[in-house]
């Protein structure tokens, strides 16, 4: 492909990757108040959340390997209307039991994130391959700012048309749906193949025996290990910091979104501006060095934070560290994994962050009501140290630009 075809294909990936977000945070404010009509209880809530992170932890090497044998166009376009169904499933429930089927729908398609990743490493030169993961983060942190909000808007605007039983909620999800079967319609008119190679060998191998390959593959397992303690440790602070901030500063959900809101634009502005100015004069390692450190300190920073400017601070490390790390990570996976298997690479590394977020936030909430209100933030921060002192351990295999030193 041309540049210019390469950033027209960029563009549409930014906005696939970013719907998906959107469709995720659309449901955020609106799955506690439905799944609470229907009966169930806070643990059947969390139940929710969770079977859509679980789905993606067990179906993203699927989706990579698929692609690796079928191309990239095929497997985007199909689970982009997979979304759009789901989302029409979850208009329509009116039952516990159909909100489930309607979540795990969704993430079985959405685990098509580590093709949307592959896409990326078919279509960028080895030294922009960080910076072009660093468009799929960015997508992350505007659909975090824009998707809870557009919920929340959704919802009200829903209930002023009709008093309809969850007319308000399934107004939402119709609209989400909508927008996937028009990026559908735009990337089978614009979207091209990425994939020149198809590769058969990945076929053969059974779904956890690849994850085992991978894990057990020098440097790249470690930082799929450093992907995981990253995934882990922020999703155990999401779970709780709602719960926190109202305990120590009296905040209501309102000013909690407005707080998420801010990571998300920082990670925007980090991962959309700042990684792609330092990483052509620092590369991976540096950058990945400098963002688990921030993330860390971050962390920690909110268990000892005394007023709502050393939480401001803290949000503000956290989010630049995160925004730094991630796209280093997934640069250097890509980098150190053969071009035939990147598909399956990036489903095996999304898997990682799919299972941090599915374990986080209940270890995340144990910590909180059985020892302290503090203890899930001083155990993120070990995480993300840990995943530090791997990085520093590996440091000299992780790649500069394309190069391995």
């Amino acid at each position: 492909m041309t540049s210019t075809s390469n950033k027209s294909q960029l563009a549409i990936i930014f906005f696939t990757v970013f719907l998906y977000l959107v469709g995720f945070g659309v449901v955020i404010p609106i799955l506690p108040i439905l799944s609470r009509n229907f009966g169930a209880t806070a643990l059947q809530t969390g139940l929710l959340l969770s079977v859509y992170s679980l789905m993606q932890f067990l179906f993203s090497p699927f989706w990579g390997r698929l692609s690796d044998r079928l191309g990239r166009r095929p497997i985007l376009l199909f689970c982009l209307l997979g979304e759009g169904l789901s989302y029409i499933a979850f208009a329509m429930a009116r039952s516990l039991e159909w909100l489930f089927v309607a979540r795990i729908l969704a993430g079985f398609f959405g685990a098509s994130l580590s093709t949307a990743s592959a896409y990326i490493s078919d279509i960028t030169p080895k030294h922009e391959r960080s910076k072009g993961m660093a468009l799929i983060g960015a997508a992350f942190g505007l659909g975090f700012v824009v998707g809870p909000a557009l919920g929340g808007g959704l919802a009200v605007w829903g209930h002023s048309i009709s008093a309809e039983p969850h007319f308000d909620t399934s107004f939402s999800a119709y609209w989400v749906a909508a927008l996937c079967f028009a990026n559908l319609l735009f990337g089978i008119k614009f979207l091209k193949e990425s994939l020149s190679d198809k590769s058969e060998s990945a076929e053969k191998k059974k779904r956890f025996s690849v994850m085992w390959h991978y894990l057990n593959v020098k440097t790249v397992g470690a930082l799929m290990t450093v992907f995981l303690l990253a995934s882990f440790a922020m999703s155990s602070m999401e779970a709780t910091l709602i719960l926190y901030m109202g305990e120590k500063f009296q905040w209501d959900i309102k000013q909690v979104s407005f707080g998420f809101a801010y990571i998300g634009v920082i990670i925007v502005f980090t991962q959309g501006f700042l990684v792609r100015r330092l990483l052509p004069k620092w590369g991976e390692r540096k950058v990945l060095r400098l963002g688990l450190t921030l993330f860390a300190l971050g962390l920690t920073t909110i268990a000892i934070s005394n007023s709502i400017g050393m939480m401001a601070v803290a949000m503000t490390l956290l989010s630049l560290g995160n925004g730094l790390s991630n796209p280093s990570i997934l640069g250097s996976v890509s980098l150190l994994t053969d071009s035939k298997e990147q598909g399956v690479t990036m489903g095996v590394t999304q898997s990682m962050a799919s299972l941090g977020r599915i374990i986080g936030p209940a270890f995340g909430g144990f910590l909180y009501g059985a020892v302290t209100i503090t203890a899930p933030f001083w155990a993120s921060g070990a995480l993300a140290f840990a995943g530090l002192a791997i990085v520093l351990y590996i440091y000299r295999f992780i790649p500069e630009h394309g190069r391995v030193g």
